[in-house]
């Protein structure tokens, strides 16, 4: 009677193991957006694109009363924003990546916010206040200059290198993705 008793115990600690175990680690399709997806808040990093976006906050059209600015839009964007991505890193960071590839893909997508991050406090912050006092398009114009000089290149090589490996990701796992193409 007792070894009826200690089989059920076993395979009940047996499955309850399994089931831990396997709760601590995400989904492969989770682990993807997280990763890999939740990059796109910030694929526009070091391009002129990014630029007009925060410019654009600051506009005002006069026959559209509602289009009236307080002076800080620019700025609150960049604060959203940098709360957002700070808060993707962390997701990141708490991830469980099982395997050589996914731990690969958490420390290219950890390095890739940890470059973007300070850049978006000091450099981007700075645009946006600029834009939001309505500063000289020349000094504006600079700042974006160095930003594109001084980032883009080792920005691209970083997201490019984690998209390879998310395409490879997702295409092993069965995960859908429109790439865009």
């Amino acid at each position: 009677m007792s070894k009826i008793i200690f089989d059920k115990t076993s395979i009940c600690i047996l499955i309850l193991s399994v089931l831990f175990l396997t709760s601590c680690s995400a989904p492969p399709a989770e682990f993807f957006d997280i990763t890999v997806l939740n990059t796109n808040a910030f694929n526009d990093f070091a391009s002129p694109d990014l630029a007009r976006h925060i410019n654009d906050e600051t506009k005002e059209f006069p026959d559209i009363p509602s289009s009236k600015k307080k002076g800080d839009e620019a700025a609150n964007t960049i604060k959203n924003k940098i709360l957002y991505i700070e808060q993707s890193l962390e997701k990141i960071k708490k991830l469980d990546a099982s395997g050589d590839e996914q731990k690969e893909i958490k420390d290219l997508s950890i390095a890739l916010y940890e470059m973007v991050i300070p850049v978006f406090k000091n450099e981007y912050m700075a645009y946006a206040k600029l834009c939001d006092a309505q500063g000289n398009q020349g000094a504006k114009d600079a700042l974006v200059n160095e930003i594109d000089l001084k980032y883009r290149a080792r920005f691209e090589k970083s997201y490019d290198a984690l998209m390879q490996k998310g395409k490879t990701y997702a295409a092993e796992n069965d995960i859908q993705v429109n790439w865009g193409q």
